[in-house]
């Protein structure tokens, strides 16, 4: 599917690694002096052991408690609800698989710049290597570098874009693709069932969904509290899983105005719903606004994979118990609607 494409920027880490003085002005971001973030380390986004959620969910099906404390589906429930992001443990994916891949996307990020611009973005697509999506030449631009591909459906790649070096990324990338879309499907199905959904009818609607994979890379900036390295934005599509490469943090949240840190466990995913999931679910489950900062001495890289319903889904509610909160809209309009209008 085609959706436009992204106008021609610099390259941020050749900017970064060149540029004295003041930074571009389209870099500078003058809001960031009055928006509040919260240094209390004890406010963190739950914790949701997917081991624990598989068993209850097995066992769910005859359990009329309604206690959200004492079981793993209701802190799935609470965390939808009401931070919109949870990090996810004993997500059943090895250790191996996400390790190779990050490694892999570092040494992608280290080769020369000649070399990753064989592989850069062309002006009818928005896939490849380059700057996030860039619609307008006023635009305010992120310091940071992406690789963004489709992974999914598989017959839709486009392998121009894949890196052949290192020689085991393409081989890396599908495997990590694969699991995955194990773990969606994992959690798809408790998810419904706390929206009282039909499961199946809920998971039909992923069922050779979309998935692509972003990758983030944010060179270190000395006047790091003048830019951002990803505009704030909630995320299209249903669920996000993000995993970060190296230990540098970045992420931040908005609740209640404010912007909150985002401790990453080790070996955990960090998911997050999209707009298309809080639509299905008539805004129970929450899309929250989220951004990334960077680090005035360190880079910081990141995978975030994104996960939307098949081509020709209907996206609005499938519960309606207070009412139709949202239209209904064809997935392929909202899609075009959100990249170019929603700016």
């Amino acid at each position: 599917m085609e959706i436009g494409g992204s106008l021609p920027v610099a390259n941020v880490q050749a900017v970064a690694s060149t540029y004295s003085g003041d930074i571009p002005l389209r870099f500078v971001r003058p809001e960031l002096h009055s928006e509040e973030v919260l240094v209390d380390e004890t406010l963190q986004i739950p914790t949701i052991d997917m081991r624990k959620l598989m068993v209850d969910d097995d066992d769910d099906d005859d359990d009329d408690d309604d206690d959200d404390d004492d079981d793993e589906m209701g802190k799935l429930h609470l965390a939808c609800k009401e931070w919109g992001f949870f990090q996810l443990i004993n997500h059943g994916v090895a250790e191996a698989v996400v390790e190779k891949m990050k490694a892999d996307v570092q040494e992608f990020f280290k080769l020369p710049l000649e070399k990753k611009n064989a592989y850069a973005k062309q002006p009818s697509a928005i896939e490849g290597y380059g700057q996030n999506l860039v619609v307008s030449e006023d635009q305010k631009l992120d310091w940071a570098d992406m690789l963004f591909l489709q992974t999914r459906p598989t017959p839709e790649r486009k392998r121009r874009f894949w890196p052949e070096e290192p020689t085991s990324f393409r081989e890396t990338l599908d495997k990590y693709s694969s699991e995955l879309v194990k773990v969606l499907n994992c959690l798809l199905k408790p998810m419904a069932k706390n929206l009282a959904i039909n499961p199946e009818q809920f998971a039909k609607m992923f069922e050779d969904g979309r998935q692509s994979v972003k990758m983030n890379y944010y060179p270190p900036c000395e006047q790091a509290s003048k830019v951002l390295g990803l505009t704030p934005h909630s995320d299209l599509g249903g669920l996000t899983l993000l995993v970060q490469v190296n230990e540098v943090q970045g992420l931040q949240i908005k609740r209640n105005g404010k912007w909150i840190p985002i401790r990453p466990l080790p070996g955990a995913f960090i998911v997050n719903i999209g707009d298309d999931v809080e639509k299905l679910s008539n805004g129970e489950y929450k899309s929250i606004e989220h951004r990334a900062v960077v680090d005035p001495e360190k880079e910081r890289l990141s995978i975030a994979a994104f996960h939307s319903p098949c081509d020709g889904t209907i996206i609005g509610p499938l519960t309606k118990e207070n009412g139709a909160k949202y239209k209904y809209v064809n997935w392929e309009d909202y899609i075009y609607i959100y990249i170019f209008f929603d700016k």
